[in-house]
């Protein structure tokens, strides 16, 4: 069996482009994630992009806030090494190969962002991480996350799964992409998403709400107090 590591250093080069395949509501949740943003478009703040992958939510970030200071953390050098390309002759740009469940995160940020994967934790190791997440925030800084979440019932989970694969075999993607993907995400474990609003409050956060949902796909946020 392959580490998440593994896995994700070996489908580095095609995971943008499969990823708004895979993901039917692609373009209304990442917007949703810029959009919860509470910075104007001049203003120069510092972010983490947690499980940054390829900087695709730090590339989206800095197209609407171009003078912010964004910091890329992945456990995938492979992944950070098509961030670093993506990013090439930009300054202001950190990067960090590290385990978020494992190490220490390092620095203070205005924001942090993470999206799709986070639900590569057990529900014990999500917890404490959104815990980490809360303390590396300044005062007023805000956590958004877009993630998947688990169905509230098992006829609810078995809807949002028939209803994923049947977007799956809508796209052109072979047979023997969606396979690599099918195995990928026999690693994830969502939380429903009520579990991970209880647990993000319990770490700290307020005025905490899901602002987007499609079937199992969401985002959320929380504000650490001032």
């Amino acid at each position: 069996m392959m580490s998440i590591k593994q896995i994700f250093d070996k489908g580095a080069l095609q995971y943008d482009q499969n990823r708004q395949k895979v993901i039917p509501c692609f373009d209304d949740m990442y917007e949703t994630v810029v959009r919860l943003i509470p910075f104007s478009s001049q203003d120069q703040f510092s972010f983490l992009d947690l499980g940054a992958g390829t900087g695709l939510v730090s590339a989206l970030i800095l197209n609407a806030f171009p003078s912010a200071e964004p910091t890329l953390l992945d456990i995938s050098d492979k992944m950070l090494e098509k961030a670093r390309e993506r990013f090439a002759g930009k300054h202001r740009i950190t990067f960090h190969v590290l385990d978020y469940h494992e190490d220490p995160i390092p620095g203070k940020y205005d924001l942090v962002a993470s999206a799709m994967s986070i639900h590569h934790l057990a529900d014990s190791g999500k917890q404490r991480l959104f815990r980490k997440i809360y303390d590396v925030l300044q005062p007023g800084g805000l956590f958004v996350h877009a993630e998947l979440a688990l169905g509230a019932t098992e006829a609810t989970e078995d809807l949002y799964q028939e209803r994923w694969r049947d977007h799956l075999q809508q796209t052109n993607l072979n047979a023997e992409t969606l396979a690599v993907i099918y195995e990928r995400m026999s690693y994830d474990m969502p939380a429903p998403l009520d579990a991970q609003l209880d647990w993000i409050r319990a770490a700290g956060f307020v005025d905490v709400d899901c602002f987007f949902k499609y079937y199992n796909f969401v985002v959320y946020a929380g504000w650490k107090k001032t």
